[in-house]
């Protein structure tokens, strides 16, 4: 209620601002037009016309929405408008001078032509210039409050409508403690010009030669910001990083306005950053559409996976989410977290494990959910190959309880996160993801093959995912630890190389995918991929880490070479051979038609596991897994 008050009290002054803008501007007209004596022989007409020309002009301005806009943010469409007001004003009193008073009321033109044209320059100016005067008020205001002792010298990094975005921001309030003192860009046609008053001193090369003129005019950087075209592969990002770390300055980044709701500010320079790739562009609109309003569960929502996709599914607009979770600590830290977005979901968390079966079709059976988002998982090769019974309780039977819960509670759909190390594997975790990827896709045919009545089926999809950089687990926290000892990082092997893709990316697939399975008729289509361009090796990747840590490889910081690990292979495979790839109109996803065993089989194999699990019998249990999944090469032994 307050701040409708405050908003109609700011209305009220700009209206009777422009107002009397009008009158003073059509008395002024005839002043200068008229001088004293001319006004004097028209005063007793002025006495009527003024005020309704200024309630006409009060209709024109309400029409061109000048009460609108802030005058702090005035800007060339708020002039264009004012512009249009005034001419339409301009205009009108030709047209009443001319039909009106000159033949039937007057007896001669009232204003004429020279005063209506006095009147449109002085009408654009008393309502444009106090605008731009409080425009470059509040701006001289920001500027010098930039320049406070607490505010941070800083150079720009990034072509000139990248800079212009980071200066606005900061001139408007939304960046704080930041004082621009110099821009480097890329392009030959910044060179030598001015964006909003900070000067371009240079490319992105002469970061060196910036920071010492700047420091020899008594200006010390303290800060470098990277814009998204600094960022660009030709631009050699992890170049300029590792000048700026040599130089003591700190490394922020600016997100682009296409990072799908993050907010505009300053963040620390992350190795996503880096990719290899461009970032696959998401339709957030259409994942906005598909999840607001929807009831959704998350399973292992305290995974680094998990919690991204919960922040995704609030942020898309879920009216409840339900997070399951195992670890009361990553429960309550994922809790903790979306408290902070105020968003309008009812957000419930519940310590359940997966392998529960009576637990997890009880939680989902109160909940009701629409949607279920399946991310618990063990996910570490090395262990699995130790552990494998604990792989298969959690992988095959645990997904196995999520799906028969989901379908028991209704769930429209169901997305299982998988990865591409389920196609032709070597290691216990691809071999068991890729079993609950085949029984989630033979319920999903048997419910597309099953006539409930012309209700559309439940899909139970599956999305596989690369190495997802900076999760729990990944090669970059391992990587960074090692950089911080002093070195040196360890890889595998020279040649190995791996799909990457960035939790947001992962996260918003998950979300694709499901939009497409629940409302495309390509029934027939359960498995998505990201479309993750060429394979990285890992060997470029721990090199790019260590100059973003502004070292230099084999100088600074050693590489060796380990070996590969049990479960671990050179290449990771996307789709198997028998599945055939589909394009559906998503961009950066692909999708493919599986292949699976019916649910007799999948029930018959899933038997024999429990009994394998029961008895510790490890060569039953690979016997299912190759019989499953034939191209699996795991050891038994």
């Amino acid at each position: 209620m307050l701040g409708f008050q405050k908003l109609t009290a700011r209305k009220a002054l700009i209206v009777a601002h422009d107002l009397l803008a009008t009158a003073v501007a059509i008395l002024a007209s005839f002043y200068l037009r008229f001088e004293a004596d001319g006004l004097a022989q028209r005063s007793d007409w002025l006495v009527y016309i003024v005020p309704g020309v200024v309630i006409y002009a009060g209709i024109v301005y309400s029409f061109f929405h000048l009460d609108d806009a802030k005058w702090r943010f005035a800007s060339l469409p708020d002039l264009f408008n004012i512009f249009r007001s005034a001419t339409v004003l301009a205009l009108s009193l030709l047209v009443l001078d001319y039909i009106l008073f000159a033949p039937n009321l007057y007896g001669t033109f009232f204003f004429g032509k020279t005063t209506i044209v006095l009147y449109w320059f002085l009408q654009m100016f008393f309502l444009g210039g106090p605008r731009v005067a409080y425009r470059y008020f509040r701006y001289s205001r920001t500027r010098q409050q930039a320049k406070a002792s607490d505010s941070v010298p800083t150079l720009i990094l990034g072509r000139a409508a990248d800079a212009e975005v980071l200066l606005r921001a900061i001139e408007s309030g939304a960046v704080k403690k930041t004082w621009p003192v110099g821009i480097l860009s890329p392009s030959a046609a910044d060179q030598g010009q001015s964006i909003r008053g900070i000067r371009v001193l240079g490319g992105f090369d002469h970061i060196e030669k910036a920071v010492g003129d700047l420091a020899d005019r008594g200006t010390q950087v303290m800060r470098v910001v990277l814009t998204p075209s600094a960022f660009e592969p030709d631009s050699k990002p992890e170049t300029i990083l590792m000048k700026a770390r040599r130089l003591g300055l700190t490394t922020s980044r600016l997100p682009s306005l296409e990072d799908g709701g993050e907010a505009l500010r300053l963040a620390p320079v992350a190795v996503e950053d880096l990719l290899l790739r461009p970032s696959v562009k998401i339709d957030y609109h259409r994942l906005e559409d598909f999840i607001k309003g929807q009831s959704v569960v998350v399973t292992g929502g305290g995974g680094s996976i998990g919690a991204e996709i919960c922040d995704r599914i609030v942020t898309f607009g879920a009216s409840r989410l339900l997070v399951i979770e195992n670890s009361e600590p990553a429960l309550h830290a994922v809790l903790e977290t979306l408290a902070t977005k105020q968003a309008m979901a009812q957000i419930e968390g519940r310590l359940a494990d997966v392998r529960d079966r009576e637990r997890i079709i009880r939680l989902f059976t109160d909940f009701k959910p629409d949607l279920v988002f399946h991310a618990a998982a063990l996910k570490h090769v090395p262990l699995l190959e130790r552990d494998w019974g604990e792989g298969v309780k959690t992988n095959v039977f645990g997904s196995v309880n999520v799906a028969d819960a989901a379908h028991t509670a209704g769930a429209a759909g169901m997305v299982m996160i998988s990865t591409d190390k389920a196609i032709e594997p070597v290691s216990v975790l691809g071999a068991t993801k890729r079993f609950a990827e085949m029984y989630c896709q033979a319920l999903d045919q048997q419910f597309t093959r099953r006539n409930d009545g012309g209700k559309p089926p439940m899909r139970m999809i599956s999305v596989r995912f690369g190495n997802v950089l900076a999760s729990n687990g990944s090669v970059v926290p391992k990587f960074k630890a090692q950089i911080e000892a002093g070195g040196p990082v360890t890889v595998t092997h020279p040649d190995m190389v791996r799909y990457f893709m960035t939790i947001r990316e992962a996260c918003d697939l998950v979300v694709t995918a499901s939009s497409h399975a629940l409302s495309s008729e390509q029934s027939d289509v359960a498995v998505y991929v990201l479309n993750m361009g060429q394979p990285v090796k890992i060997l470029d990747l721990a090199e790019r880490i260590i100059r973003l840590s502004g070292l230099e490889p084999g100088r600074d910081i050693d590489i060796t070479f380990t070996g590969i690990r049990p479960g671990e292979r050179l290449h990771e495979i996307l789709f198997a051979r028998e599945e055939p790839t589909a394009d559906i109109g998503v961009a950066g996803v692909v999708a493919a038609r599986p292949v699976t065993p019916s649910m007799e089989t999948m029930r018959a194999w899933l038997a024999t596991l429990d009994q394998g699990l029961s008895r510790e019998e490890r060569s039953v249990i690979y016997g299912v897994l190759r019989d499953a999944v034939p191209d699996f090469r795991g050891e038994a032994a």
